[in-house]
């Protein structure tokens, strides 16, 4: 009986040291307040404040959240996946690798969208991306603010895929400007632009106003651009079906990247492990407030050539 007594309370005190090892709070850094990551960071935190561990959330940024996690002052937060190859490779917008931070799910995908007006598109008889490209094209082009994954990978896009850079396209005679979504919509309705570029999700309410305003075309990336900028930051290739937007009659190839989650790197493997595991429970949840989340799967959730945490990695790889 003593024996036993002095086992279970072993096995109690080794429950307690391993307990210990969590840390009584996870802080969650999201997006900018009233965006989407914002919205989602909220919801996610609460997730895991229910089923796992009180977890807090507040702003942040693509960028600034890899960083701020890998200093040890958030735990876990959202990115893009080229951004997140970027900080691992140490390239622009990061002066060097970052340590500290690696990936915990990829959520859902990013599609580049390449939008021309449609009259312009017939004037100049551009077909691809890369006849833009070709032609020199004195455009009048827009893409989302430098410091967002979307300008980081459409200008890279350029660069990697094509060996063009934006002074090049001014050199042309184009215009190269940043915009939010809402005012480059605005002005390539308003003709005041005539290719407008950014990622967002598979379906976008930008892209159906754009369509209900004026005649656009939705152009292919060249298979050798995708391909290079692949290589380079760690991209893939996705496919804009038809069925979600007027514009699209047959797939369109584009650049594609993930919205994701980077997690601290010295968090205990089975916290995070129980992390994925509500995040995996409660999808279905989520994804009524967020439609995106749907996509969520374990045959996409760490994929390319990053580092993953081993609790993410266990729990994703016994899902398929």
């Amino acid at each position: 009986m003593k024996k036993l007594l002095i086992f279970v309370l072993m096995f109690s005190l080794f429950g307690l040291v391993l307990a210990e090892k969590w840390p009584a709070q996870l802080r969650f850094v999201s997006g900018p307040s009233g965006g989407t990551w914002f919205a989602l960071g909220g919801t996610l935190a609460g997730v895991w404040t229910q089923s796992v561990v009180p977890t807090t959330s507040g702003t942040g940024g693509g960028t600034s959240n890899i960083v701020t996690i890998s200093k040890g002052q958030a735990d876990i937060g959202l990115t893009t996946l080229s951004v997140f190859n970027a900080a691992v490779k140490g390239i622009d917008p990061f002066k060097e690798p970052v340590k500290g931070t690696v990936l915990f799910a990829n959520l859902y995908r990013q599609y580049a969208y390449f939008i021309m007006r449609k009259d312009y598109a017939t004037k100049n008889n551009i077909k691809t991306l890369g006849d833009v490209i070709k032609k020199k094209l004195p455009i009048r082009f827009a893409t989302l603010a430098p410091g967002t994954a979307s300008e980081l990978v459409i200008r890279l896009l350029f660069e990697k895929g094509y060996g063009v850079s934006w002074s090049d396209i001014k050199s042309w005679g184009g215009r190269v400007s940043f915009a939010s979504y809402t005012d480059g919509a605005n002005q390539l309705c308003d003709n005041q632009l005539d290719m407008f570029a950014f990622q967002v999700s598979r379906v976008a309410s930008v892209i159906m106003d754009i369509e209900s305003r004026t005649d656009v075309v939705i152009l292919p990336v060249d298979e050798e651009a995708i391909q290079a900028l692949a290589d380079y930051l760690g991209t893939t290739k996705f496919y804009i079906e038809p069925g979600v937007y007027r514009s699209v009659t047959e797939p369109i190839p584009t650049v594609g990247d993930y919205t994701c989650l980077v997690i601290r790197e010295n968090l205990p493997e089975d916290l995070v492990y129980k992390l994925a595991e509500a995040l995996w429970k409660n999808k279905e949840q989520i994804a009524k407030a967020f439609a995106d989340m749907a996509e969520l799967n374990p045959n996409e959730a760490v994929t390319g050539n990053v580092p993953a945490h081993p609790g993410a990695l266990k729990f994703w790889s016994e899902q398929k």
